[in-house]
């Protein structure tokens, strides 16, 4: 499995107060379904088509005001990976966050896409840390 990671954001905010909108796919419904299709979600588990794709996903482990680790369910996604969303509090008001894949990728489509993966992680953790801090739409 292939580890993209990244970088670090610092979000103005207690890991409590971060957790609790990271570990309920159902707190995404107002951001997400207006942008996939046939979104459905329940705190543990969601399902959505997009770009012809049937995708199901499920927090496989939840550590409080630490991680959630998201993972495929069969069907949907021909490749096999686990997402972490990692939390780590400094101090109250200063916590680290910092998402993490891991994926099987085969040769080919690492070197076609490993690249896109790494700069898409680092966008998707900055555009996170912005709607917490209140710095993005």
């Amino acid at each position: 499995m292939e580890k993209y990671e990244s970088k670090h954001q610092r979000i103005f905010r207690s890991a409590s107060e971060i957790y609790p909108l990271i570990s309920d796919f159902s707190l995404l419904t107002p951001a997400v379904s207006d942008k996939v299709e046939n979104w459905q979600a329940t705190a543990d588990a969601c399902s959505f088509r997009i770009k012809g794709f049937d995708v199901k996903l499920r927090m496989t482990d939840k550590q409080e005001n630490k991680h959630v680790k998201i993972q495929p369910e069969d069907g949907g996604i021909p490749v096999d990976f686990a997402f972490w969303i990692q939390l780590h509090e400094v101090s109250p008001g200063d916590t680290r966050m910092r998402l993490v894949l891991h994926a099987d990728l085969n040769m080919m489509l690492k070197m076609m896409v490993g690249g896109k993966i790494q700069d898409g992680l680092d966008k998707a953790a900055e555009s996170f840390a912005g709607l917490f801090n209140g710095t993005r739409a």
